[in-house]
């Protein structure tokens, strides 16, 4: 079966950027599709529907391709929460959940994406990349979310520490992230929804209940 589908072909005249931004996207379907060590140039090509120079031309190599590519959605990741955060109520518990939601939503959870972000997860020479270029992100998000978590552990009075809350949030959303990818009976959006509110009720029961966030 040929995985490698055809995009139309831009106009002559596309500007650099859109260039670019075409060739990612077809770098990340096919990932997805192939893996991340059988992605090939001619592969990128064929799926943008460009020459395999033109490829050549804006990212020289594979391996600079491949991690512009993972640049990018580290950079995308990191502004989908912030900008979900910027948009959400500015108490604690709406943070939390502008933050639940911001991992399943149809910028960075798209069954390519997940796809591409467990390729590279299972690359290790990728990790290296990721950790020197994009650690300071995760560091970011880690103290963010562990602040939003002390501020509802003291808005609420619970007895618990934020540091280890924000991580079993975390570990919870890439968990269902992999569960996702891997699982033999694929589950809707409004079970991973489901899920994360699960953990976070446990976590928060004055603050969110099986159906999310309680209104206060």
């Amino acid at each position: 079966m040929n995985l490698i589908s055809i995009a139309p072909a831009l106009p002559r005249k596309a500007s650099r950027e859109h260039r670019r931004q075409q060739l990612i996207e077809a770098t990340i379907a096919t990932i997805a599709a192939k893996g991340y060590a059988q992605t090939t140039l001619t592969d990128v090509a064929l799926r943008a529907g460009v020459s395999h120079g033109l490829v050549n031309f804006h990212f020289q190599s594979k391996e600079k391709l491949l991690t512009d590519t993972l640049l990018f959605m580290a950079e995308e990741y990191r502004q989908n929460w912030e900008t979900a955060l910027a948009q959400a109520p500015k108490d604690p518990a709406s943070q939390l959940n502008a933050m639940i939601l911001a991992d399943f939503n149809d910028t960075v959870s798209t069954p390519e994406r997940l796809a591409a972000w467990c390729a590279y997860w299972g690359e290790a020479q990728s990790r290296p990349v990721y950790q020197e270029q994009c650690g300071s992100n995760d560091l970011e998000y880690i103290r963010v979310q562990e602040a939003i978590c002390e501020r509802i552990i003291e808005e609420g009075g619970y007895v618990s520490d934020p540091r280890r809350a924000a991580r079993v949030l975390r570990t919870t959303s890439e968990g269902v992230w992999l569960d996702l990818m891997f699982s033999t009976d694929p589950y809707a959006r409004d079970e991973t929804l489901a899920t994360m509110y699960f953990c976070a009720s446990a976590l928060f029961p004055k603050h969110f209940g099986p159906n999310g966030l309680i209104s206060r």
